[in-house]
């Protein structure tokens, strides 16, 4: 179990911002992490030799994409600490930069969302990702492609911009 531990632990930062990322809550997020770390430790005798780094991005994404279906069915839930919290926020232009970048990200599908999140704050290589995802290395390329340029456009032109239908 040491072994294992000191093989998973490098990977909790990478983890915990790509799950932060898609999440946009602490508690959610660490969760998330957690339920990708237990997962990767029940399954680990079924891990094939490879990019271990890859092989847990694509549990955390599994897990993720799993909760968003479940919550179509179950609807969204919010805690009376969110509730309260939204009281206390910083006031609406405090983080205004960082409000348009995230919520650029959020106007992206979730496929590009992945991969631009992957490639570019989580540095994982084409191939990786592509491991992640499963799916061909031009498919990743062609939706970071995309995904910057339609993100790119948001920052210049406003929401309406990306959520135009790209063909």
């Amino acid at each position: 179990m040491d072994e294992i531990a000191s093989l998973l632990e490098p990977q909790i930062p990478g983890l915990r911002r790509y799950a932060w990322a898609l999440l946009r809550d602490d508690e959610a997020a660490d969760d998330l992490v957690q339920d990708t770390l237990e997962r990767a430790i029940r399954h680990w005798s079924r891990r094939r030799d490879g990019d271990l780094k890859a092989w847990l991005f694509a549990i955390q994404r599994n897990l993720f994409l799993n909760d968003v279906r479940g919550r179509k069915v179950r609807g969204i839930q919010v805690g009376v600490e969110a509730l309260e919290m939204s009281a206390t926020l910083d006031p609406p232009d405090a983080h205004a930069g960082l409000r348009d970048i995230l919520t650029g990200l959020d106007a992206l599908p979730e496929e590009q969302r992945s991969v631009l999140l992957l490639v570019g704050v989580e540095d994982l290589s084409y191939e990786q990702v592509a491991q992640v995802l499963e799916i061909p290395m031009g498919t990743v390329m062609s939706r970071l492609s995309r995904a910057r340029g339609r993100l790119r456009e948001f920052m210049e032109n406003g929401r309406s911009a990306v959520l135009r239908r790209v063909k």
